[in-house]
């Protein structure tokens, strides 16, 4: 079972797919209902995951299987999780059914088409999460782009086909530098014996400083537009805006995550020496988009508009705790992942419920709402505490980890910097919640809304939960992810930069024998004595 159980979860929302095709199009109750039971059981065959999972370095639930050989290349079908991949797989199941539950009334228009997506999405992210072979990684990768363009294309809003256009333009891009990465490193892999794309067989592949250079440019590239990093951030807002509110969940709460993921899984431990050249304009990038993105989300006018810039600040600080290579800046930033998913993906439901009342996101259409919707605002209250790191919740914790990490490093004035960002968070978050919240109730059209009804609460009780447990006791999401990522931070040390070999590892190599004092007869004729008074194996 723990051979088949990844390829289980992964392919289940794929059978969903398929089963979906034979329910009429127009009985949307038996569609929403039957997506929502094939996400609901894709997260229940996750949690062994969580309860077999034994807290090392090593990768588990492995399968390796071949899949393709064409000529010199040889894909497998290897799958694999360790403690970096399996809170964010996680996450993934975890966050899809509440997604799923956002669209009952959100969607109404080919609602078979819109589930197909959403499931087939789900396929795409797990599979890039426990894909241990680059080309397997890649498809998946791929697979992501194609059903969130439809989701943005055909769902959104009135500019819906710019964004959809912008974000797959934006994606392929960086998506076609990594492949031309991945087979450049497959050849250099070859001349060391490398035998197929396996990412096992190249994490102690030396390159020269040129190749990892450029590798290394590919590969974050591709991760710097997912994150997305400043300057290549412009694509996220336009797509959040015009996302349904289930494509903006997913966006913000796990596709955002494959940029900085790849970061820790691929750019960093196979180009050790090349992310150290680079890790101080990456550090600069992430703290002038943590700045730069809070003063933008402090002039908007659009509710959704303000939390999709605050990601891009957000995921900054993620950036900044990898890019520490400590134990804690790491661990903070791996956290931070899981909270912003949480809380953001958070943000935008509450985005999405008043969204559904008013079909207006305008911050200046709103004022009071917590006379007359008392149950939305206390979530509302909680989720933008959550988002500003407010003590007690899980933003806290990452941030904290974040600024610690950073700060014991390289990294230190970045960090000191970087810190502003958690002001002007408190800023704009707070001055937004003031503006819709309270103040007087007199727009009339606010006057008649109704609060929260049960199936919006229970979307937000599992969140809220969340926010909460990891906030006041992180330990269990620490504790098995810390053995991966020490392993990722020696991986990620400094080689010597020589021509592409596979190092022998310590275990097969030979001891060094000890050579003989001249004149002993053991010693065969031509071998060079030993020099007076140096002792015998002296090199």
């Amino acid at each position: 079972m723990n051979e088949v159980i990844l390829s289980l979860m992964t392919f289940l929302p794929l059978l969903g797919v398929f089963i979906l095709l034979f329910i009429p199009s127009n009985n949307h109750g038996l569609l929403r209902g039957f997506t929502l039971l094939v996400t609901v059981l894709t997260f229940l065959v996750s949690i062994p995951l969580v309860t077999g999972f034994v807290t090392n370095a090593d990768y588990q639930f492995l399968l390796n299987i071949p899949w393709i050989k064409a000529g010199p290349f040889k894909m497998n079908y290897n799958v694999g999780i360790d403690g970096i991949s399996l809170w964010l797989v996680m996450l993934t199941t975890f966050i899809m059914p509440i997604a799923i539950l956002s669209t009952w009334k959100a969607v109404d228009q080919r609602v078979k088409g819109y589930m197909a997506c959403l499931l087939l999405l789900e396929v795409g992210m797990l599979g890039a999460f426990v894909s241990l072979d680059l080309f397997l990684f890649y498809i998946f990768w791929e697979v992501m782009l194609i059903p969130m363009y439809f989701i943005i294309g055909i769902w959104g809003g009135k500019n819906r086909i710019y964004a959809a256009v912008k974000f797959f333009i934006y994606t392929m891009v960086g998506s076609l530098l990594m492949l031309v990465a991945i087979i450049a490193l497959y050849f250099k892999g070859m001349s060391a014996g490398v035998t197929d794309f396996s990412i096992l067989n190249f994490f102690g592949l030396n390159l020269d400083p040129v190749t990892q250079t450029w590798m290394f440019l590919a590969f974050a590239l591709a991760f710097a537009i997912k994150v997305p990093m400043f300057p290549l951030h412009t694509w996220l807002p336009d797509a959040h805006t015009e996302a349904p509110t289930a494509g903006s969940v997913i966006l913000a709460a796990v596709l955002l995550k494959m940029g900085t993921y790849g970061y820790v899984r691929f750019a960093m431990p196979l180009f050790p020496n090349a992310l150290e050249r680079f890790t101080p304009l990456i550090a600069t990038l992430a703290v002038v988009g943590i700045i730069y993105a809070s003063l933008v989300a402090m002039v908007q006018e659009d509710v959704k508009k303000l939390v999709a810039y605050s990601s891009v600040a957000h995921l900054g600080f993620v950036m900044i705790g990898l890019f520490s290579l400590n134990q804690m800046g790491v661990q903070g930033g791996m956290l931070q992942m899981l909270n912003h998913g949480v809380s953001t993906g958070a943000l935008f439901l509450i985005v999405g419920f008043i969204y559904e009342r008013r079909h207006t996101r305008l911050i200046t259409d709103f004022g009071g709402l917590s006379k007359q919707m008392p149950i939305f605002a206390t979530i509302f209250m909680i989720v933008t505490f959550s988002s500003i790191g407010l003590p007690g919740t899980n933003g806290f914790v990452g941030e904290f980890l974040v600024l610690l990490g950073g700060f014991e490093s390289k990294l230190r004035w970045y960090t000191v910097v970087a810190s502003s960002g958690v002001i002007l968070s408190a800023v704009y978050m707070l001055w937004m919640f003031q503006r819709v919240m309270f103040g007087k109730l007199d727009n009339p059209k606010n006057q008649n809304l109704k609060d929260l009804d049960a199936r919006e609460i229970a979307i937000m009780l599992p969140l809220i939960f969340m926010i909460f447990f990891m906030g006041l006791y992180p330990k269990p999401f620490i504790d098995k992810m810390a053995p991966a990522i020490d392993k990722v931070i020696q991986q990620s040390r400094i080689r010597p930069a020589v021509a592409a070999t596979i190092p022998v590892q310590p275990s097969m190599q030979m001891a060094p024998q000890s050579v003989k004092p001249a004149g002993n007869p053991a010693v065969p004729e031509g071998h060079p004595a030993v020099p007076a008074g140096k002792p015998a194996g002296h090199p």
